[in-house]
C-alpha cells in the first residue's frame, strides 16, 4: 500500500496560482551574446533536465537557433526513471527532427554520445569542418558547465574548465573557447542559463524551481518544500518517512516540518523547530536523488499534447515584465559603454 493510500484525507491536486519570475540583467544579455556569436557555431547542445523533461523547455532558444544543427541531451538521467525516456523521445519526434540524448556526466560511456554526434557531423564534411564549434546552451542549473566538464574529461582527459554550482546562475557570460576533443578539433563555449521571463503555468515554475532553476528564496522555499510533499504523497513507491526516519506520512507541511525538524536536531534556542533548516534539508534530499529517480512532468500523451498546445505557445509579456527586461537591458548598454570608456582611458 501506497504511503498516499494511508492519507485519505490527501490533497488531490496543487493550488498555487501566483507566478514565479526571475529573469535578471545578464541573462537578457546572455541571449544577446548567443544571437551575435550564432553565426560562428556548428552545432548547438541544447541541456534540460530529465527530472522535468517538459518544463526545462525555453521556447526562446528556437529562434536562435533556428537553422542550426542541434541535439537535445536530456542531462542528470541518473535521477529520473528510465522508463520516461521512450515517452519523451517520442513526444519530441512529433514535434522535430532533433536527435535525443540522455546523459549522466558521471559516466563516460552516457556523455561520449555527445562527442560521437560531434564527431560525425564532422566527418560528414571535413572541408566545411576542419574544426567544430559546440554551443551549449539550456536553463538555468540544468547542467551545462558539468556537461563541459565531462565532455572534456572523456574527450581530452583534462580537468575542470567550467564553473560549476549547485545554485542557479553560477556562469552569468559567455565562455571562452574550451577544447574538448583533439581529433577533429572540437571547441565549446558555455553560456548562461536563460529562464524563460514569464512562466504562464505557476506549476511549472515550482517544478522548474524545485529542480534548482530558480532561486529558492524568489520561488518561496516555504511553498516548495509544500509542493515536494504533496508529489511524494502522490507518488506510489516512495517511502520518504523510512528514508528522512519521520514516524509517519502527512499532508499537513507544518506538521512534516515539525517531525523533520526534530529528526535532523534543527533546533532554535529553547528549543523550537527550525523550520527554516528542515526545508532546506528536505530539498537538498530530493535535489541529491535521495528520493530515488523521480519525473516530475506528466508524460501521458493527452498531457503532453496539453503542455505544447499551452506553453509552446507564445506568452507575451506582461507590461511590468516588458519593462523590467527593457530597464536590465539599458543597465547592461550603460555597463558597456561605462567600460568601452575606461579601456579607451587607458
Amino acid at each position: 500500500m501506497s504511503l498516499y493510500a494511508r492519507l485519505p484525507a490527501a490533497r488531490t491536486q496543487f493550488i498555487y496560482e501566483k507566478s514565479i519570475s526571475w529573469f535578471p540583467g545578464h541573462m537578457m544579455a546572455g541571449l544577446r551574446e548567443m544571437r551575435d556569436q550564432m553565426r560562428t557555431v556548428d552545432l548547438v547542445i541544447e541541456t534540460r533536465d530529465a527530472r522535468i523533461p517538459l518544463s526545462s523547455i525555453n521556447k526562446q532558444f528556437e529562434q536562435i537557433v533556428k537553422g542550426k544543427h542541434r541535439v537535445i541531451v536530456y542531462n542528470k538521467a541518473d535521477l529520473a526513471p528510465i522508463s520516461t525516456q521512450t515517452p519523451v523521445r517520442e513526444a519530441l519526434a512529433k514535434r522535430s527532427h532533433h536527435k535525443v540524448l540522455f546523459t549522466n556526466t558521471n559516466v563516460n560511456k552516457s556523455v561520449r554520445q555527445i562527442l560521437d554526434v560531434a564527431r560525425e557531423l564532422s566527418a560528414s564534411d571535413p572541408i566545411r569542418y576542419p574544426e567544430l564549434s559546440i554551443m551549449v546552451i539550456g536553463m538555468p542549473n540544468v547542467g551545462k558547465s558539468s556537461l563541459i566538464n565531462a565532455l572534456r574529461r572523456t574527450g581530452i582527459n583534462r580537468g575542470k574548465a567550467a564553473n560549476t554550482g549547485a545554485k542557479p546562475g553560477v556562469t552569468r557570460t559567455l565562455s571562452s573557447r574550451i577544447r574538448v576533443l583533439e581529433s577533429p578539433p572540437i571547441y565549446l563555449v558555455d553560456t548562461p542559463g536563460v529562464m524563460i521571463p514569464y512562466i504562464p503555468d505557476p506549476i511549472v515554475a515550482l517544478k522548474v524551481a524545485l529542480t534548482g532553476g530558480i532561486k529558492d528564496n524568489i520561488a518561496d522555499e516555504g511553498v516548495l518544500a509544500d509542493y515536494l510533499l504533496y508529489r511524494l504523497n502522490r507518488f506510489a513507491d516512495i517511502d520518504y518517512c523510512s528514508i528522512l526516519g519521520i514516524s509517519q506520512p502527512t499532508d499537513d507541511i507544518n506538521e512534516f516540518l515539525q517531525m523533520l525538524g526534530r529528526k535532523i536536531g534543527a533546533l532554535r534556542q529553547g528549543g523550537e523547530i527550525d523550520t527554516d533548516k528542515a526545508i532546506q534539508f528536505f530539498l537538498r534530499a530530493f535535489r541529491q536523488g535521495k528520493f530515488g529517480q523521480l519525473c516530475l512532468d506528466d508524460l501521458a500523451p493527452h498531457a503532453v499534447d496539453e503542455f505544447f498546445k499551452r506553453s509552446m505557445e507564445e506568452a507575451p509579456l506582461s507590461k511590468n515584465q516588458a519593462q523590467k527586461a527593457k530597464r536590465a537591458a539599458q543597465r547592461q548598454r550603460s555597463l558597456e559603454k561605462a567600460q568601452k570608456r575606461g579601456s579607451r582611458s587607458h
